[in-house]
């Protein structure tokens, strides 16, 4: 046809005579090329639909998450000798980590907020109520000491407990001391992320205390003791996790709160954490809190605030609330005791007869109760009036003679008028029997 040139013979011959690898290269090379052309013009697209303060985002996380792992590295490479010496030279009892090796479970934290702190709200209190809870703390006045003094001591008298069953102490290798230390160097400076799994492997140690003194627990950042509680309370038993909430979080929850008049809010989702082990929680920060008798109202309502959000099993509640209005009182003492009165569990009568012990013990006192003493005796009475016996009764009705407040008193002595004996049944009860009876009746009829 005219208009068309046929391709000459000698081009097909030509075409022909390439070998065939060769001409199965050259297809491949001009797939890829399509292939990265159609993946740059795909890539372009994408980049021209994010946004630019998004992408100025992800470059932040990008260099945040360098630098972490710029804080790692540097970490493992200062004690480099230490670690590959512990590798040889310690037994196969004490797992050897690496300071450089990281934690992939608990560690999706991107971290709290360095300014985020929590006050409890405004704590007022006049200066009568002050000097009268003042009169029930102790008047011991030691010496001032510091957070590391006071952890310190904590951990050596726990020791002294551990050694007092038998257990013999276990002798540390230098190149385990260089390691701890350099990942306590670590978590002074922590933030968010990863933590060393050096760190992680310590609750599985048997000598746990020992190691985690060398990080020198009073210099963490308070995001490493959020993740420290974390990491302890999932992974210890009940008793050495009241060990660590007693010995370390308890003193430095209260240090801050003393020098901040409020807590770091890492701090205090720390409280909240420890309650994974309610027991531990009550023998490790409750009980000793209030043993000590110095507890301030302030340190009481930040506290206390972590019994009042988070549920706790009744029957540990009980044990707490035997345990409180046992112990020598601190007025703070009546604060916690009202505390676990409103949540109104279904308390044995074990628990109720020694709160009403609690009570009795001020009925020959001299000295004028605080606010929050009257205030947790009206909790009881309303919540538990008709639990109580007629003698009970008789004997709150002499205890309200002797220690009175122009508020609480009369409230008091009108919910135990309007309240029936344990055992009895109410007028109200009766009138609900006897309704149900009629419908009965009636619908059956």
């Amino acid at each position: 046809m005219a208009g068309k040139k046929r391709k000459s013979g000698s081009e097909k011959q030509q075409k022909h005579r390439l070998p065939l690898g060769a001409d199965a290269d050259a297809v491949a090379d001009a797939s890829k090329r399509r292939r990265s052309g159609a993946g740059k013009q795909h890539q372009a697209d994408e980049e021209a639909s994010i946004p630019s303060s998004l992408s100025a985002k992800i470059l932040r996380e990008a260099r945040k998450q360098q630098q972490e792992e710029e804080m790692l590295a540097d970490a493992g490479n200062q004690a480099p000798s230490a670690a590959a010496a512990a590798g040889r030279s310690t037994s196969s009892s004490f797992p050897v980590p690496t300071a450089d090796d990281e934690d992939d479970d608990v560690d999706e934290f991107d971290g709290f907020d360095t300014l985020s702190e929590y006050d409890g709200g405004e704590v007022e209190i006049n200066e009568e109520d002050e000097k009268a809870l003042a009169a029930f703390m102790s008047k011991e006045n030691s010496a001032e000491r510091t957070l590391g003094d006071i952890i310190l001591q904590k951990i050596r008298e726990k020791d002294a407990e551990v050694s007092a069953e038998g257990r013999p102490r276990v002798k540390l290798d230098n190149s385990i001391v260089e390691l701890y230390k350099e990942v306590g160097k670590f978590l002074s400076r922590y933030t968010s992320g990863k933590i060393p799994k050096a760190f992680k492997r310590i609750p599985s140690l048997e000598c746990w205390a020992e190691v985690l003194q060398l990080t020198e627990p009073e210099n963490w950042s308070p995001n490493a003791v959020y993740q420290a509680t974390r990491l302890f309370s999932s992974n210890m038993s009940t008793k050495n996790a009241e060990r660590f909430y007693e010995a370390i979080l308890l003193p430095r929850v209260r240090n801050d709160i003393r020098q901040n008049k409020r807590l770091h809010f890492a701090l205090y989702q720390s409280l909240k954490k420890s309650l994974y082990k309610p027991a531990a929680f009550n023998k490790g920060i409750l009980l000793p809190l209030c043993r000590e008798r110095n507890c301030t109202l302030r340190e009481a309502v930040i506290i206390g605030s972590i019994i009042q959000k988070v549920s706790i099993p009744f029957l540990h509640a009980s044990v707490a609330l035997v345990k409180l209005a046992e112990m020598e009182y601190c007025g703070t003492t009546s604060y916690f005791i009202k505390l676990f009165l409103d949540k109104k569990y279904a308390l044995p009568y074990r628990a109720l007869d020694a709160v009403l012990a609690h009570f009795m013990r001020f009925l020959d006192e001299e000295r004028i109760m605080p606010v929050i003493w009257h205030q947790s005796l009206l909790a009881f009475v309303e919540r538990y009036k008709n639990e109580l016996e007629k003698k009970d009764k008789e004997k709150l009705a002499r205890l309200l003679d002797h220690q009175k407040h122009y508020l609480v008193t009369p409230e008091i002595r009108r919910e135990l008028r309007s309240s029936c004996n344990r055992g009895e049944k109410t007028d109200v009860m009766m009138y609900i029997l006897s309704m149900r009876v009629l419908f009965l009746h009636v619908f059956f009829s």
